[in-house]
């Protein structure tokens, strides 16, 4: 079915169902790569409903293709049309998922929680918490997500991996004191923004880091943010943002944060939402990976050392 805007009469656009039966990617898929992605980027009709031009859709086409032969989204949405040309034209065989990561998502999709949970157990030992929640943790979350949105596995199966990886991360974390001069580190995420998996990675990473981590969940107000950092007398604050939350709004809060919080402390934000983030941000620290984060309390406790 096609439709015409107000605003571009002379354009032929494709509804929603329409590019959802041409591509092959659900009306779901759509909707969340437009939030996290910013692409694509219907118009909308006079009924106020999405419309895509034929442009967006042989796009999505060839994006649809691409992830058919195992390239990720968060690694090709941001290509351009000649780009993503190029690169359905290589031969699928360059692309090799790695065999773990099918390990798990096979567990996942065949009920096999036990078994999934002794695996991931496992892999923390062999490699260690560190290392663990960047090479396994990080593309794991990517792929099931991935998965999600492909139509591979169902609601009710990605919650009980976030549900069973989040108790692991916890087990470990409580095994592990900060020592001697630990940064003491506020954990949490703006209203809104309500995942907490990666939150619960970051407490991980700097755990291990001997970081005194103070995690007040997610979706906390910046006045409460202000007010636990002086309670619990804070030298970092820490923020997460996914790539679904708009960079407007994470601008505007981190600058109002800011503001508010003493000067000696340190605020850092991270997560896929701060790739986005192309303004210049006085005095915030914007966090590139789970591994800057650890340079960040490594530095705050050389510039801190007691001698």
């Amino acid at each position: 079915m096609t439709v015409n805007t107000d605003q571009h009469p002379e354009m032929i656009l494709l509804n929603i169902s329409a590019v959802e039966r041409d591509t092959g990617l659900s009306k779901d898929t759509l909707r969340i790569w437009e939030r996290r992605y910013d692409f694509p980027r219907p118009l909308r009709d006079q009924n106020g409903d999405r419309a895509y031009t034929p442009e967006q859709v042989a796009k999505l086409q060839i994006i649809k293709r691409l992830l058919d032969r195992g390239h990720r989204p968060g690694k090709i949405m941001r290509l351009d049309e000649e780009q993503l040309a190029k690169l359905a034209a290589r031969p699928a065989a360059e692309v090799a998922p790695r065999q773990d990561i099918e390990l798990y998502l096979r567990l996942l999709r065949s009920h096999q929680s036990r078994e999934l949970r002794r695996q991931l157990s496992q892999a923390m030992v062999r490699h260690g918490l560190q290392r663990f929640i960047v090479d396994t943790v990080a593309p794991l979350n990517e792929a099931v997500g991935e998965a999600w949105m492909r139509g591979e596995i169902a609601i009710f199966e990605e919650h009980l991996y976030t549900e069973l990886m989040q108790g692991l991360i916890r087990n470990s974390i409580t095994a592990l004191q900060s020592q001697g001069n630990a940064p003491r580190v506020l954990l949490t995420s703006l209203p809104n923004e309500p995942h907490s998996l990666g939150l619960l990675m970051v407490e991980a990473m700097l755990a291990a880091e001997n970081a005194h981590c103070i995690p007040l969940g997610t979706e906390t107000p910046v006045t409460e943010i202000v007010h636990a950092a002086e309670a619990h007398r804070a030298n970092i604050v820490a923020l997460s943002f996914s790539g679904a939350y708009p960079e407007s709004k994470a601008v505007e809060a981190l600058r109002e944060l800011r503001a508010m919080l003493p000067g000696s402390v340190l605020l850092c934000a991270g997560g896929a939402g701060v790739a986005r983030i192309r303004r210049r941000l006085d005095d915030i620290q914007l966090i590139a990976n789970l591994e800057k984060m650890c340079e960040v309390a490594k530095k705050w406790r050389a510039d801190h050392a007691r001698y």
